[in-house]
């Protein structure tokens, strides 16, 4: 099956497991909270200095930025 640009469109069945997976990036995301929060009490008892927590902010854009990049955004387009 083609779109109207000519494009060759992926089977009912591949959009279906798609769907299903549409929340994949979020929770991925999600993964990086208990880093965060570690990361912060670590600066905030002084066993860590702030440039950790710059690291760990740094991981999560990364992540989120990777997300978007590979097409794990769980919008259709």
């Amino acid at each position: 099956m083609t779109d109207i640009r000519g494009h060759e469109r992926a089977s009912k069945a591949s959009d279906e497991r798609h769907e299903a997976h549409g929340g994949h990036g979020w929770m991925m995301i999600a993964c990086c909270i208990p880093m965060l929060v570690i990361a912060g009490i670590l600066v905030a008892t002084g066993a860590a200095s702030p440039g950790f927590l710059v690291v760990a902010v740094g991981c999560t854009l990364m992540m989120a930025l990777m997300m978007r990049g590979t097409g794990h955004r769980g919008d259709r387009p």
